[in-house]
């Protein structure tokens, strides 16, 4: 707050001082009611950062109103990002067990990714061939097709790949 605070003039520092010695408190137990105490400190952090600007440009009429905005939005932004992380955790996890060793972290949740994202039929294509070692006849066998579709579905796995590496 204090790098924010430094640029205003002093009348918008008083008044954004009041604003918080007026509400902190208020703000501070609703946060953590309504996020928990953990999130709660972020959020408020956050918030009082960014109130700051509001207060330099317009000054602030409704200051609860815009302080609960900014940290509900907050808290959309953090849940939404704790969403996809976990979403790629179960996703990794499905892997688990494939005996896939990659040399790093990002490489393998990369690879785990790009495997989860083939389609079904292309995935048993993809696996078995380069995780089985098995070849297109072995495959075929295995999946009871043909080994010119084992070709043309490995063909479609790699260029799936190919196309979400490119992005």
């Amino acid at each position: 707050m204090a790098e924010g605070f430094d640029r205003m003039n002093e009348e918008s520092q008083a008044s954004l001082s009041d604003i918080y010695n007026r509400y902190s408190n208020w703000f501070r137990a609703r946060l953590v009611r309504r996020y928990g105490a953990q999130d709660a400190e972020d959020l408020l952090q956050e918030t009082w950062l960014r109130v700051g600007p509001y207060q330099v440009a317009q000054g602030v009429r409704h200051p609860k109103a815009l302080l609960l905005r900014i940290a509900s939005n907050l808290a959309a932004d953090l849940y939404a990002g704790r969403d996809r992380r976990a979403r790629c955790a179960r996703e990794v996890g499905q892997l688990d067990g494939w005996g896939v060793e990659m040399p790093a972290q990002t490489d393998e949740v990369l690879a785990k990714q790009l495997v989860l994202s083939l389609p079904v039929p292309l995935r048993d294509v993809f696996v078995l061939s380069r995780f089985g070692g098995l070849t297109n006849a072995q495959i075929g066998e295995q999946l009871g097709i043909s080994p010119k579709t084992v070709e043309w579905r490995m063909t479609k796995a790699l260029a799936h790949c190919a196309a979400q590496l490119r992005r």
